[in-house]
């Protein structure tokens, strides 16, 4: 037990709540842009779409890895314009963590978000519309404000997501310890090395922390009913 210390917990804890953190913001971002015009568009091949921005949540994130490594990669039509105009590289870093991790739990935001949009009845926002209100006015103050619930719940589900994200992650940011070695990262390693006593508390931590993310969901949706 002598490499058990606060460090060894801290590094991972640390990385994993900064990661999901901004993850959870960008997936959120992006998830109610296209859960909002999904839910309005009526168009030809709309079941396909649908079923690419939900893709990333039931695709072996060892699958959506590779696809970030072909895309991002120093060969990758991103990754060499990044390499060439900017020698930056999204692999191998804290950066790569995010956008794995931003990408799985970008469809729970967006089915989330979508049902939400879907369900709110179309009269609050045609009056703010016939009240001379511009499209962005009536999303942003009528729209959003009446779905906010499940965009709340797919928001919190995403954060717990992005917390066990492990596949997506390692394919593609690596395992590199105080650099991009989260929590999920870290208990795999240290079951590789036989550490069980320490495999056992970073088990206890992320469980814990997941149970305080839904249990404060839980609390703010049932008061969003009284």
């Amino acid at each position: 037990m002598d490499t058990l210390d606060w460090d060894s917990i801290r590094h991972p804890l640390y990385l994993t709540l900064k990661v999901t953190f901004f993850s959870t913001f960008f997936a959120a971002l992006f998830g109610i842009f296209f859960a909002y015009w999904m839910s309005k568009l009526r168009f030809f091949g709309r079941a396909f779409a649908d079923a690419v921005l939900t893709l990333p949540m039931v695709l072996p994130p060892t699958v959506l890895g590779y696809y970030l490594l072909v895309v991002f990669g120093k060969r990758g039509l991103i990754g060499h314009f990044l390499a060439e105009q900017f020698q930056y590289s999204i692999l191998f870093n804290l950066h790569g963590a995010v956008l794995a991790s931003t990408i799985v739990s970008f469809p729970l935001i967006y089915r989330s978000a979508k049902a939400a949009f879907e369900d709110l009845d179309p009269e609050y926002e045609e009056i703010s519309l016939t009240l001379g209100k511009s499209t962005w006015e009536t999303f942003l103050k009528v729209t959003l404000p009446l779905s906010w619930r499940g965009i709340l719940a797919g928001s919190m589900m995403a954060y717990a997501r992005g917390m066990g994200e492990f596949g997506a992650t390692l394919m593609i940011a690596g395992n590199i310890p105080e650099k991009t070695q989260t929590i999920a990262l870290a208990i795999y390693d240290s079951v590789q090395s036989g550490k069980d006593e320490f495999s056992l508390v970073l088990v206890f931590v992320a469980s814990i922390t997941c149970v305080l993310v839904l249990t404060i969901s839980g609390i703010l949706l049932k008061k969003s009913h009284w």
